[in-house]
């Protein structure tokens, strides 16, 4: 697994990154936060920004110790214990597999535009076999489509904040200067506090996904400088996009018009008599919505890796390969059993929605207690490398952030049924945990009993395989000793 000479680079991690985080969410889910808390919005995105800074060297810390460990959840069993690490590995996993589903449903209805008549189900059926065939090609031809795709939705974002700028100041021709527009007709802060607090939920959902870049350090060509160096990258143009992007959109369109039927960007251009935006712009969020969900494939094959090696997973989901093919494959079906039931119950798709963000959010809350038990146990990572600032005051800060966007969930109109669905998660997956530890200590105690010559015909099957690995590996050796004699026979 390890690769030095070639690899992924931090320009290619961070494409996957941004990849990852700028999807459907970004174009349509951002103008739900800014509706509720109007130009104080930027607040939002500058304390969401903080905290994804945190959360991304937190991790990093932990990566460039050891990159080559697996994910997030291998650090978790290690740091707080391998319940932990299992729970939060199949949790994360199958948030991700229903926040994907949901993409893969949003996808067609925006192809709709162009092809009415095409069936939703096909299509999205279509969609998930193709990322998921893409996936099975390998990251180094992966990190090239999703390079090309993440630059198709950073450039619809910069050319819009360019536009916008130009219509704010007056240069465009044949149109009067904007100036401040809808910012001197609306309050700072139309819902107070807690439209601030209602907003950060969303907004941190909107920079969801930046953690496959520590799913993909084992793929990097040297990790050590190359982790670090893309998540410089990644957080630097996350947050200076997403506050150029509000502060642009704001002067525009009334936030209060804002919702998630239309793109902020489509409502704000049309506005201005630009009419062509809306064909230009549906098919940027197609690409958007794609590049999401091939990123997300690649990390949830590489989820299912790290769990493998950690014996969380079933033994036949292993794959030794670089491109874990058992992974990638299992995730496709499962995102297209999450297709068939956003199809077959509609009030289905806003529990994938929500329960996706919640697994995120419960991802980050547990790499941050990973990192600060981390910190106490190991110190920094090799060479003295401390790249977490103002720890653990910072690390305390940022754990303690994401328990009350917990709590806020409850507050926030649609949210409910992704907490308690996500709530279920984790007692399931705790659950299962609890199941799979119960029936290995009956089979390590039938092991012991047989061993001291106590029969067990219960567990003669798993005994057996044992004791035959054990025989062909004493063969192994014989076969060793006598290959030796061979190339040095007596004289």
């Amino acid at each position: 697994m390890e690769n030095k000479h070639k690899g992924l680079s931090a320009g290619h991690l961070t494409m996957m990154a941004l990849g990852s985080v700028i999807g459907g969410s970004f174009f349509l889910g951002t103008s739900v936060a800014m509706n509720a808390a109007g130009p104080s919005i930027l607040v939002s995105f500058i304390l969401a920004g903080v905290l994804v800074y945190f959360i991304l060297f937190a991790l990093s810390e932990m990566t460039v110790a050891d990159p080559y460990g697996g994910s997030f959840s291998t650090f978790a069993a290690d740091e707080l214990g391998e319940g932990t690490g299992f729970v939060v590995g199949w949790v994360y996993w199958t948030g991700t597999i229903f926040s994907m589903s949901s993409e893969a449903t949003a996808i067609p209805i925006l192809l709709r535009q162009w092809f009415p008549h095409i069936p939703l189900g096909l299509s999205g059926t279509i969609i998930i076999i193709g990322v998921t065939l893409l996936n099975l090609l390998g990251s180094h031809r992966l990190s090239k489509l999703e390079s090309g795709l993440s630059s198709i939705k950073l450039l619809a974002i910069v050319f819009f904040i360019i536009l916008g700028i130009a219509l704010i100041i007056g240069i465009v021709p044949g149109m009067r200067s904007i100036g401040a527009g809808e910012l001197v007709r609306e309050p700072l802060m139309p819902g107070g506090i807690q439209g601030i607090a209602g907003s950060m939920l969303i907004v941190i959902f909107a920079y969801a996904g930046f953690e496959i870049i520590g799913l993909a350090a084992s793929e990097a060509a040297n990790p050590l400088k190359t982790i670090p160096k893309a998540i410089a990258y990644t957080v630097l143009s996350l947050v200076g996009l997403y506050i150029l992007y509000a502060a642009v959109l704001m002067p525009l369109v009334p936030t209060a018009q804002l919702s998630d039927n239309v793109s902020p960007m489509v409502m704000s251009l049309n506005r201005q008599g630009i009419l062509w935006a809306g064909s230009v712009l549906n098919g940027v969020l197609i690409s958007a919505s794609l590049s999401a969900m091939l990123a997300a494939v690649f990390g949830l094959g590489r989820m299912i890796r790290a769990l493998t090696y950690e014996g969380h997973a079933p033994k036949w989901l292993e794959d030794n390969t670089d491109v874990p093919h058992r992974g990638i494959i299992v995730s496709g079906f499962a995102m297209l059993l999450g297709l068939g039931f956003g199809h077959l119950f509609p009030s289905v798709y806003l529990v994938l929605i929500t329960s996706g963000g919640f697994a995120l959010l419960f991802t980050y809350a547990v790499i941050m207690a990973c990192h600060i038990r981390f910190r106490r146990k190991k110190g920094c990572p090799p060479d003295g490398k401390c790249q977490m600032p103002g720890y653990p005051y910072t690390s305390w800060f940022t754990l303690i952030s994401m328990i009350l966007v917990f709590i806020s969930m409850p507050f926030i109109p649609g949210q409910s049924s992704g907490l308690v669905t996500g709530v279920v998660m984790v007692f399931l997956y705790s659950l299962a945990y609890w199941v799979m530890k119960l029936v290995r200590s009956k089979n390590a105690d039938n092991r012991s009993l047989k061993v001291q010559g106590m029969p067990i015909k219960h567990y003669q099957r798993g005994f057996s395989t044992e004791f035959s690995e054990e025989l062909m590996q004493k063969d192994k050796d014989t076969s060793e000793i006598l290959q030796e004699k061979k190339r040095c026979p007596k004289t």
